[in-house]
């Protein structure tokens, strides 16, 4: 299960690549590209517009697009970083 998740995971960040340099191509070699089913990828694309994502196809580029700028974060990152320690030990 956990590399089904990494593999999704790493599938929106490709899609959130492609999308910001307008360059993703038509929904079929897109999820070629990305080697999913087109329906698969317009799960991706849905739950990506479920959490905010402005995606729209523009006919112009032949590409998904964001209608308007936005950043796409996932993951955790320290709060605050103790000064002189890279990461904290656990032993």
């Amino acid at each position: 299960m956990a590399f089904k998740f990494e593999q999704y995971l790493n599938n929106i960040e490709r899609l959130d690549q492609l999308i910001r340099l307008k360059c993703t191509g038509s929904p079929e070699s897109l999820s070629t590209r990305l080697n999913i089913s087109r329906s698969t990828l317009y799960r991706h694309l849905e739950i990506m517009r479920i959490i905010g994502a402005p995606i729209t196809y523009c006919t112009k580029y032949e590409s998904f697009v964001y209608e308007y700028p936005v950043d796409f974060n996932f993951g955790f990152s320290p709060k605050y970083r103790t000064p002189g320690r890279s990461s904290l030990s656990l032993t």
